[in-house]
């Protein structure tokens, strides 16, 4: 039977988020149902509830950091059981027959990976779903495929983000291979930002956070920077210069970045992991004189997001986090906006 399901939605573009039923789809041969007891806010939520990029269709349900339990399973399913610590990120479905999903990387599959809500959801025709909607409620119905297992040491409110935020940071200091010696910069330390220096600490690499002032100082070097600059300190930046193998850039608006090029060493990359929807200018010399580059990169695929999790468990990582029942979305939403959080709102689903 269809599962009954309680959550928030985003109804229109200028609106608070507000109370919704829907169902969902009744679990089929190849699916895992799972209640959900955590979901992490990340800031393309305000993306997409705000229509930003100009095609979200309402009402939506956001959230794509789901930590949960296991509590049926298909007749096809062998990875899972009832009563499973679970996860699922930004994506439920893809095509599967690319390039991309056959390699292991199905978050650029060519016709489109089904996002955890926004996208299409044929699936979802039987009960009246003509959108995914996502972990802003309190279940959700997901292929094996797309299933990832919590580890038992992490705890599943503190892992929530990972699914989002932490295998947004680990995929691309693993493709750049990151290693003991590396020296890398992190720009913002913030939900994406905070994770990647704790999982570079612990890849081993010599980490600094770049910030507009110093209010996060001691947390970065908690969390394993181990050093500091202030971007608008001039003489610091210069000092800086060519000094990084890798710049992780975690600034979600739109912030000038051409003279940050500079602290690049030769061969250098700095990976855009914000989501601007303005142009950030860029000029050619500062790359071409050191074959330096600008790159993007967009979460990991299903294997690599369970190496992450395996990774965080074993190095002791989890997000840092503030709980909230769902009734405070909207507060944490105008929070977010103004950077206020440390470092990663998680919604208590067992509130709502």
């Amino acid at each position: 039977m269809p599962i009954a399901t309680r959550a928030f939605a985003a109804v229109a573009s200028d609106k608070p988020l507000e109370p919704y039923s829907f169902n969902r789809r009744d679990p089929g041969p190849d699916d895992v149902a799972i209640e959900i007891q955590y979901a992490g806010i990340c800031h393309s939520d305000l993306h997409i509830v705000h229509n930003d990029l100009g095609n979200t269709r309402y009402p939506i349900v956001p959230g794509h950091e789901i930590a949960g339990v296991v509590t049926a399973v298909g007749a096809n399913v062998s990875r899972f059981k009832e009563g499973d610590r679970v996860g699922v990120g930004c994506m439920v479905d893809s095509c599967r027959t690319c390039a991309s999903c056959r390699e292991g990387e199905e978050q650029y599959c060519v016709p489109g990976m089904t996002q955890t809500y926004g996208s299409p959801d044929p699936k979802g025709a039987d009960v009246g779903q003509k959108i995914t909607q996502g972990g802003y409620s309190t279940a959700i119905v997901v292929d094996q495929n797309y299933v990832l297992r919590i580890p038992d040491s992490i705890p599943l409110d503190a892992a929530a983000p990972l699914l989002c935020a932490g295998i947004t940071t680990y995929s691309p200091l693993k493709h750049w291979k990151i290693k003991p010696g590396s020296k890398v910069a992190v720009i913002g330390l913030g939900g994406l930002g905070h994770m990647a220096v704790k999982q570079a600490a612990a890849m081993g690499a010599e980490v600094t956070v770049l910030s507009t002032s110093d209010r996060k100082k001691a947390d970065a070097e908690r969390m394993g920077a181990k050093h500091f600059l202030i971007n608008s300190d001039k003489a610091a930046m210069a000092a800086a210069a060519e000094k990084f193998d890798l710049i992780i850039n975690t600034v979600s608006a739109t912030h000038e970045i051409a003279s940050h090029v500079q602290l690049l060493a030769r061969d250098g990359t700095m990976v855009m992991l914000g989501l601007t929807t303005e142009g950030l200018p860029v000029y050619a010399m500062g790359l071409l004189w050191r074959r330096r580059a600008v790159a993007g990169s967009l979460i990991g695929g299903i294997r690599e997001t369970q190496e992450m999790l395996d990774f965080c468990a074993e190095h002791g990582i989890a997000s840092d986090i503030e709980v909230i029942a769902p009734a405070q979305i909207n507060e944490a939403y105008d929070r977010l906006e103004k950077s206020d959080v440390r470092y990663r709102f998680v919604i208590d689903m067992a509130k709502i």
